[in-house]
């Protein structure tokens, strides 16, 4: 076989290898068995010192059903919900322009959701832990009974306040303000009517009973802890949540970090994000804990303390960020001031690819208006920027053809002599100014795009339920149509996605990936030997199995890459001398199959 086609071969057995060995080292493994949501539980306020007791730190959350709770409507262009009075905390929240499925009539997403709710308890709270002679029923905690000022609903344009009075002097006053889009501001305020000085640490707790029961536990995206203390980010899971050691101080398992500048915490799914966010500019703590028994995963902002004097009033902001991963959005939050707000996206270890190829595709899907059409025109601008590659790839391809009697002459020549035959071959190339690993190099560069493509389609929420034309609404999921049914002519539905019959009866962009692979390769005859020939032959088809699962988007990328690169290397050359011969290598294909079956 000449080295040519040897090329070829290595190039599609090293991609499909690449492709098999990702999911055999990250496998997305099974979902672990969630806990039960807890009806009473218990969450950590901050510890004031560490002298502070366990039955100090510990407080209740009241498991008040949602219909039953007296509470303050939030209603934005982008979400709705409402605020519990009880605690006051924020943990009704659905995001109004994502839905659960691509059927318009399901339900929204929902982001945050009370304790008491039949969805997964998660919610934000905010408090003050005491210092000195004050005790935790003297500031406000997860059951304070606060008491809205007015009756109005939170909006962009009005904010809500709330009160309470704790009786022994001390008045604290809760302003929470929301923007257009996912961002709350939570001014914390207290009044010290006392003729003693008092201090206080303010906090903003994030609080998730058990794991998400949407958890995927993919390797190639990132769920759970996401925080940034002074530009340096740290990404925990569940189970990483679970190992920390256990502190003196907290009594949980902790991770505590200072930040003197910049800092926010939360947790991250795929698509939707909650995250406590500390001022532009000032300090703060952060703190991820686990509470075993409750099975609590908790992220917590500790602002520093502050001390009021007889009389004096002092205040506190923070921010809240719930909502989704949209680029966009993220980004412009981090040009107001939020540090490495759009790396809350698991750009993934291609960051350096897998970013800019996003914000490409991004560019043209707000050009086009149409997320397929926006991927095929990647394709073409990525093949375009490749192309002096190719040239000179195809041009090296083109010459070994050139060189075919020549490389003959020397197998006959040297016979069984394998050293004398590699040394001939090798003077040949240096005389002749050839390189036959370059016929491989387009191919090999397609491997780490391949990755960031897979990576943009997989994290990024632009792609979730974006359509392209016919059935296909979902770019992020696998093709919908199947053969079982003749892509939708015959009366029933077609295989559920990831099960055997969807693996056998594929889709017809599985099936137009796997032709268009066979197309190209027939622009090289196929090798003499018996087993090279077979694996030729059989590769595309391998290809277009392993490839049926994937996301529809990534197959309309590798589609419109086969095509473009079918009629590149054809092209280039037959622009120097040597078209290949596509109908007599499909001829020779063919010819060679039906002597088999003889």
């Amino acid at each position: 076989m000449d080295d040519q086609n040897k090329n070829l071969i290595l190039a599609f057995a090293l991609s499909l290898a690449v492709i098999m060995g990702w999911f055999a080292l990250f496998p997305p493994p099974e979902p672990e068995p969630q806990a039960d949501p807890v009806a009473q539980a218990d969450l950590l306020p901050p510890a004031a010192d560490a002298r502070a007791s366990v039955d100090g730190l510990t407080a209740e959350t009241t498991a008040q059903p949602i219909a039953e709770a007296v509470r303050i409507a939030i209603d934005t262009p982008r979400v709705r919900g409402s605020i519990a009075l009880t605690g006051g905390r924020i943990d009704d929240l659905q995001l109004r322009d994502y839905r659960e499925t691509v059927d318009p009539e399901s339900d929204l997403v929902h982001l945050l959701n009370p304790v008491s709710s039949d969805r997964h308890p998660f919610y934000a709270l905010y408090g003050w832990a005491p210092r000195g002679a004050l005790t935790y029923d003297l500031v406000p905690g997860p059951n304070t009974p606060w008491e809205q000022v007015g009756t109005n609903t939170l909006t962009p344009d009005t904010p809500v306040t709330l009160r309470w009075d704790n009786g022994a002097g001390l008045v604290f006053t809760r302003v929470i303000r929301i923007d257009e889009d996912y961002v709350f501001t939570i001014d914390q305020q207290i009044e010290n009517t006392t003729d003693t000085a008092v201090s206080l640490d303010p906090y903003g707790i994030l609080a998730q009973h058990g794991r998400p029961a949407d958890l995927q536990n993919y390797y190639i995206s990132h769920e759970g802890l996401v925080q940034m203390t002074d530009g340096a980010l740290l990404e925990a899971d569940y189970a990483d949540m679970e190992a920390y050691e256990v502190s003196e101080r907290e009594r949980t398992p902790t991770h505590e970090t200072a930040a003197t500048t910049n800092a926010w915490i939360g947790f991250t799914g795929k698509y939707f994000m909650a995250a406590l966010i500390g001022m532009p500019g000032q300090g703060a703590t952060t703190v991820a804990q686990f509470v075993p028994g409750a099975e609590i995963y908790q992220a917590s902002l500790r602002q520093p303390t502050v001390t009021v004097a007889p009389g004096a009033t002092a205040s506190v902001q923070s921010m809240l960020f719930t909502g989704a991963k949209e680029y966009a959005t993220l980004n412009a939050y981090e040009e107001a001031g939020i540090e490495r707000f759009t790396d809350a996206i698991d750009w993934g270890w291609f960051f350096f690819l897998t970013r800019p190829i996003f914000q490409l595709l991004n560019f043209l899907h707000g050009v086009l208006g149409n997320m397929g059409w926006s991927i095929l025109a990647l394709t073409l601008i990525l093949k375009a920027l490749l192309l002096p590659l190719a040239w000179k790839s195809y041009v090296s391809m083109a010459r070994m053809k050139e060189l075919q009697p020549e490389m003959q002459k020397i197998k006959e020549r040297a016979g069984e002599d394998r050293q004398k035959l590699q040394q001939e071959m090798m003077a040949l190339y240096r005389d002749k100014k050839v390189n036959p690993a370059a016929g491989c190099l387009p191919i090999m560069l397609q491997i780490p795009i391949f990755f960031s493509l897979y990576k943009v389609i997989f994290v990024t929420i632009e792609l979730r339920h974006a359509a392209w034309i016919w059935v296909f609404n979902d770019l992020s999921a696998p093709d919908p149509t199947s053969l079982y049914n003749l892509f939708g002519l015959l009366p029933w539905d077609a295989p559920v996605p990831g099960s055997l019959m969807a693996t056998v009866f594929l889709g017809i962009l599985p099936l137009l990936f796997g032709m268009s692979m066979w197309f190209q390769m027939r622009l090289n005859p196929a090798p003499a030997d018996p087993t090279q020939a077979m694996i030729f032959n059989y590769m595309p088809w391998i290809f277009m199995f392993v490839m049926g699962g994937f996301a529809s988007g990534l197959l309309i990328y590798w589609i419109g890459n086969n095509i473009i690169t079918f009629v590149q290397q054809y092209l280039i050359m037959t622009a120097h001398g040597s078209r290949p011969d596509v109908f007599g290598n499909i001829k020779a294909s063919v010819r060679r199959n039906r002597g088999k079956s003889t």
